[in-house]
């Protein structure tokens, strides 16, 4: 039992020392614009929420467990990295209510109340609902509350693509906060990890991940707006807007869907979308949304692995730029970013499931001078 605990600290150890060697002068932002590490050995770290004490919770999805960042001296670094759940399923998503914790594995979503004056010993978890489908296929869950109160859920398609059960696939879902009254949003959505709602408006905004299997650059994956509910976005019928599906197409056109408001790019992989709502960045940067592209699979040549940002004018213009890359050299990835949260001072933190750290990406106009 000794040499095991010495292993572990000794793991634990080393972990640290090679995350916090990781190259970030390698990371392209724009001027006045820095990254660090706010947490580091936080294994396959994946989506992001925070507390109203401060603690950042940061889900898991191939592994089993939910951690809690403290940043106990308020040095904008986190000081502890605390498990409150294990033993769970792909608990990916995370989501804070109310003071509690909820957690959505792949077939339910559990709730832990008062969860930040229990860090060190959290409650038993509270079942908000199991009846979500069982199939590892796209089967992560990504969870926030809307405006409306209501919990939102995506549950994606249980395959490339197929005609799967429109009321329980392909769809995004939402719930009030016991689980009772769960009714589809949106459909047509192949695989949404990442959605959030644009600040002034209030509506809807979502990734999309593309179908593989028609070549390196088609269909692009997708950043879609759901201005209310019960729209139709394509899938599996049409592809990026105008692209019918080779199989399914003949059976909708295109005309009869949602067409994305961004096309990102073939098997980029876009996770999170968060919103910049902080007075930390310049003016330009709120309300702009942010995606990060976690990267592709199986392109011949790699693509993603990187964070953009779209902009929207007075005249409904989006544009769409790349706020950080550096973390794809060549055809080999050091880093994979997932998920977003702006902070109370103004800062966005960034998590990336390759090298389990959080990153801190902070603004100072004095450096953008130098």
């Amino acid at each position: 039992m000794k040499l095991w605990f010495a292993g572990m600290l000794l793991l634990g150890s080393l972990t640290s020392s090679a995350q916090a060697a990781l190259p970030l002068d390698q990371i392209k932002l724009p001027p006045g614009f820095s990254i660090s590490i706010y947490a580091d050995a936080v294994p396959n770290a994946r989506s992001l929420a925070l507390g109203k004490n401060g603690t950042v919770f940061v889900g898991s999805r191939d592994g089993s467990e939910v951690y809690a960042l403290v940043d106990k001296n308020a040095d904008q670094k986190a000081d502890e990295v605390i498990t409150v759940a294990s033993g769970l399923t792909a608990p990916n998503g995370v989501a804070f209510r109310d003071g509690a914790l909820y957690v959505a594995e792949i077939s339910r979503i559990l709730r832990y109340d008062d969860i930040e004056t229990n860090l060190n010993n959290p409650p038993k978890p509270v079942v908000v609902t199991d009846k979500l489908p069982r199939e590892g296929h796209h089967g992560w869950k990504t969870i926030a509350f809307g405006p409306d109160g209501w919990l939102y859920v995506p549950v994606g398609a249980p395959c490339n693509v197929c005609e799967a059960d429109p009321n329980r696939y392909a769809a995004i879902f939402r719930m009030k906060p016991d689980g009772s009254q769960m009714e589809v949003f949106a459909r047509g959505v192949r695989n949404s990890v990442g959605f959030d709602w644009h600040p002034q408006t209030k509506e809807l905004w979502f990734s999309d991940n593309g179908r593989d299997m028609l070549g390196d650059d088609i269909p692009s994956c997708e950043l879609n707006r759901a201005p209310k509910a019960g729209l139709h976005f394509g899938f599996p019928y049409c592809h990026q807007g105008d692209l019918a599906d080779p199989e399914f197409g003949s059976k909708r056109p295109c005309s009869e869907f949602v067409a994305p408001e961004v096309n990102l790019g073939g098997h980029v992989a876009p996770l999170g979308v968060r919103f910049y709502n902080g007075n930390m960045f310049p003016a330009e940067y709120r309300d702009s949304v942010f995606v990060a592209e976690h990267g592709s699979w199986n392109r011949s040549q790699k693509s993603g692995y990187k964070v953009v940002r779209v902009s929207v004018n007075e005249k409904g213009e989006k544009f769409k730029d790349t706020f950080a890359e550096g973390w794809l050299k060549g055809q080999r990835s050091w880093g994979r970013p997932v998920d977003f949260l702006v902070m109370p001072d103004g800062a966005m933190l960034l998590s990336d499931d390759q090298n389990s750290v959080v990153y801190r990406i902070s603004y100072d106009a004095n450096a953008k001078k130098k």
